[in-house]
């Protein structure tokens, strides 16, 4: 079943006062494994010097912890997250937005996405005679963006609802556009960046980030 819109329902808003973050009611043995599967893969990528691989993952997974700290402060502030995830389908949450399965998947998205873009990254789809086209990292992107916003939409449909939207106005397309895009781009093209700027990007994006998660989950705002 596939839920395309949050449906602002009792039942929603319910689910999500319900909510234990970082509670250890639900923790089980998948938590070492699942973290064992993304240090082989960051590891074993290191170990062939793949660094840009690494730098897309960085990228992407930089990007949606930032999303994540912002979907978390909107909870705190409008009493509802933008998007949340339920106990039931998960041993641990971190944020009200995500849990470490859901994270541990984005840590690993942004070298997967870019590991499907062509050897050539110069390739542009639909060219004529060299002209024209469409960046192969744009496709790409957009690519990985719709599929991760239909599979957001099954989740927003299980029985033990992995996924919830609370308010109406939020759903596949919004979070498709937003969201989703923003983390592939952000994984396809920071690889390519001038050594400076990616060094920039990333430092500055893993540094705000670590700010505010040292400033606000003390003072409990996420």
């Amino acid at each position: 079943m596939f839920v395309f819109w949050g449906d602002g329902s009792d039942t929603a808003r319910d689910l999500v006062d319900g909510i234990q973050v970082r509670s250890t009611a639900n923790f089980n043995w998948t938590f070492i494994f699942i973290l064992a599967v993304v240090f082989y893969v960051y590891w074993s990528e290191i170990h062939k010097r793949n660094y840009e691989a690494i730098y897309a993952g960085l990228a992407l997974y930089g990007v949606h912890w930032l999303y994540e700290i912002g979907n978390a402060v909107i909870a705190h502030f409008f009493g509802y997250p933008l998007w949340s995830v339920s106990n039931a389908s998960t041993t641990f949450i971190l944020l009200i937005g995500v849990c470490w399965e859901l994270s541990m998947m984005f840590s690993l998205a942004g070298i997967i996405s870019f590991k499907m873009l062509p050897q050539d990254r110069s390739t542009r789809y639909f060219a004529k005679d060299g002209k024209g086209g469409i960046d192969c990292r744009l496709a790409g992107a957009l690519s990985m963006a719709l599929l991760f916003a239909l599979v957001e939409s099954f989740l927003a449909g299980t029985s033990n609802h992995s996924f919830i939207w609370v308010y109406r106005w939020w759903g596949v397309l919004p979070v498709f556009i937003t969201t989703y895009i923003p983390f592939f781009l952000a994984s396809n093209y920071v690889p390519d960046m001038k050594p400076e700027d990616r060094k920039r990007f990333l430092i500055g994006i893993w540094g705000l980030v670590g700010i505010l998660l040292v400033t606000l989950i003390p003072l409990g705002i996420i």
